[in-house]
């Protein structure tokens, strides 16, 4: 069997040498393209001639890996990876190669494991060695010793697949939350798989077809997405906490985690201390790194919580903590407070930073850079995103990645507390639908007739939505006021919670920053869940239960502030820029968004005062200019991706 072991870089006469020895080539040189895996398992074409292929599909992850890149091929099976060092920047490199007996196990892996010391003593107490400090290492030899079942001794977050070369068979798997994104192609006798779709589309044999329901995801749903759907004909995403086993036999996948509704069974008092020991043991365990870390901080709860056990924890081996917050250009010049923001952050942020003794650092965004760059946070994404909120995000994550190569975020924290509106506001828990998108009939308006003339895109929000609802576990016997938040809780947890975890993971690993999160740790979110709700809505304030949880760990303003979403722009420039950007797709008859609407209608919308408007379009910071920005991005991504529709 012949195996092709390669990393970039070096000399080609060395690289031909090593390879026929089958050992690996490295390069640390870095590209402008983010860390990432993908691979191709087939059974009938020989890949060892398919090199070329394999290369073309790793190069689109480059941005998420800067730091190395590498490729191991042998007859049915080839795996790519570019890397982001974070831990064991030597011990670690990939694809990762070990051997028991006469067969090859080999591992291209995304993420962090927050257990890897205790998983490495309990697999050393069997006999396993180790040569790295590297958490690859780890969860290769975990997988050896325990096979698929490995992952259900996992603590972290993770998209990998592992080449097992006695059975011929490979295993994928992904977290429990879905903080690392995992996407794949069956087809016949083939599985391609990767980081992101880009790596999927690189594949010569993957078109990048759109049909009716990938375009009622993109207009019905978006910029949310269903599970398990990469929109694009074929392509599908391996769900959160789902893995796969792909040999001769076919493909076969199973979810290994759920969220599992039982009775609670702590008081009060129990439940506030299992809570504040839960997040303190998250946010110190991902505190691990051998470079510059830093937390963000908006002066909120959350992302002061996690910066306030970080920066005790630095002090200890006296360290000082960087922090990085966000803000704009005369964002306080045209602030005006609402009940979904009731205040800017920036003076909350200097109060925190104050208070915990951080070197804190701001980064100033300018309105023209946030409309600037929504089609470049489009080819990140791989889809059409959140418009501002977006591109805001990947322009802070430009500005850390200068000072830092991982960040802690308090994303998440609302999902699992209880933190948004539809938690608490009756038309919204009493909603039919998705509660952070009440009103589909409004976007089949801007449809074109030939578009709407299907049913699919009329029912589809609808079918999402129960679907959803089907899925949830229920708790014999709960009141029915009970059993509707578990349900509202549920949809946050897995419609809208993957919605920002695609947007923190994209635009971060853009520049090659990871960003870590917390609250997403399994057992926290797992313990929550049974929480009754009358705990969690503690004094009737949202995440009453987190605040009272963490009492003493910050001043009592700083901890009971009322919630701020995510800091966005107020500046009315912002409109006027995305109108001109629409106007100006409107206006090229070649723009392929066009057959897709009622071009009549947008047309009207975008020439009119009405496009300001704060319409509940998504979530409490999507209105009239980020539908805008929106349209924009979708045309952007039809352009990039040379979409072909198939109706």
């Amino acid at each position: 069997m012949m195996h092709i072991i390669s990393r970039e870089g070096g000399q080609d006469a060395g690289k031909a040498k090593r390879s026929e020895a089958g050992l690996p080539l490295f390069s640390d040189k870095e590209r402008e393209d983010m860390c990432g895996i993908a691979g191709w398992i087939d059974w009938q074409e020989d890949l060892t001639k398919k090199q070329a292929v394999l290369q073309s599909m790793v190069e689109t992850l480059a941005l998420r890996g800067p730091d190395a890149s590498g490729m191991y091929i042998c007859r049915q099976a080839a795996l790519g990876h570019r890397r982001l060092s974070v831990i064991d920047p030597e011990g670690g490199q990939q694809p990762m190669l070990r051997r028991r007996g006469d067969f090859t196990y080999v591992i291209t892996y995304n993420g962090e494991l927050y257990n890897t010391a205790e998983l490495r003593d309990e697999l050393t107490a069997l006999g396993n060695d180790f040569t790295s400090t590297s958490d690859t290492e780890v969860l290769l030899e975990a997988f050896m010793e325990w096979g698929p079942q490995c992952v259900d001794r996992l603590n972290g977050i993770f998209a990998f697949a592992i080449w097992d070369e006695r059975n011929q068979s490979l295993f994928l798997a992904r977290d429990r939350l879905g903080v690392k994104p995992l996407f794949y192609r069956h087809k016949g006798n083939s599985l391609i798989f990767g980081s992101e779709i880009k790596a999927v589309l690189a594949h010569p044999d993957v078109a990048p077809e759109v049909d009716a329901e990938g375009l009622a995801e993109i207009f019905m749903v978006g910029p949310a997405r269903t599970p398990g759907n990469g929109v694009f004909r074929g392509v599908n995403e391996l769900k959160p906490g789902y893995c796969a086993v792909y040999n001769r036999q076919g493909l076969k996948v199973r979810q290994y985690w759920s969220l599992i509704s039982k009775p609670h069974g702590d008081d009060f008092l129990s439940t506030l201390t299992k809570v504040r020991d839960l997040v303190h043991d998250a946010v110190t365990r991902q505190l691990i790194s051998d470079v510059p870390l830093c937390t963000l901080l908006s002066g909120g709860l959350d992302s002061s919580v996690i910066t306030a056990i970080a920066s005790k924890i630095y002090k200890k081996s006296g360290r000082q903590l960087n922090t990085y917050s966000v803000e704009y250009v005369d964002n306080e010049k045209y602030f005006s407070e609402n009940s979904f923001q009731p205040n800017r952050d920036a003076p909350w942020v200097e109060r925190a930073s104050r208070f915990l003794g951080t070197c804190h650092h701001e980064i100033l965004l300018d309105t023209p850079e946030l409309a600037g760059v929504l089609e470049q946070a489009a080819r990140a994404r791989d889809l059409p995103g959140m418009a501002d909120v977006d591109t805001s995000l990947y322009l802070f994550s430009r500005e850390i990645k200068k000072g830092a190569t991982v960040g802690l975020s308090g994303e998440c924290a609302d999902e699992v507390f209880g933190g948004y509106p539809w938690f608490y506001r009756e038309e919204m828990v009493r909603s039919t639908v998705f509660p952070w998108s009440t009103n589909p009939e409004m976007r089949l308006q801007w449809l074109s007739p030939e578009l709407t003339k299907h049913s699919l895109f009329k029912e589809y929000p609808y079918q999402r939505y129960q679907e959803a609802l089907a899925e949830v576990s229920r708790l014999p016997g709960e009141a029915p006021e009970a059993s509707r938040m578990r349900e509202i809780f549920y949809l946050s947890l897995t419609r809208w919670m993957p919605t920002l975890l695609d947007r923190k993971d994209r635009m971060s690993m853009a520049f090659g920053l990871e960003l870590r999160v917390p609250f997403c740790d399994h057992r926290l979110v797992e313990y929550v869940w049974n929480v009754p709700w009358e705990m969690k809505n503690y004094r009737q304030r949202e995440k009453g239960l987190l605040r009272q949880a963490l009492t003493s760990l910050l001043p009592e303003d700083v901890l009971w502030r009322k919630k701020s979403p995510y800091p966005k722009t107020h500046n009315p420039s912002f409109f006027d820029t995305v109108r001109a950007k629409l106007l100006e797709v409107q206006n090229n008859p070649s723009s392929p968004i066009l057959p897709l609407l009622d071009t009549k209608k947008i047309r009207e919308f975008t020439e009119t005062d009405a496009a300001k408007s704060p319409m509940p379009w998504f979530g409490q910071l999507m209105g009239g200019p980020q539908l805008m920005a929106y349209l924009v991005q979708v045309n952007a991504w039809m352009c990039q991706n040379k979409v072909r529709i198939v109706l």
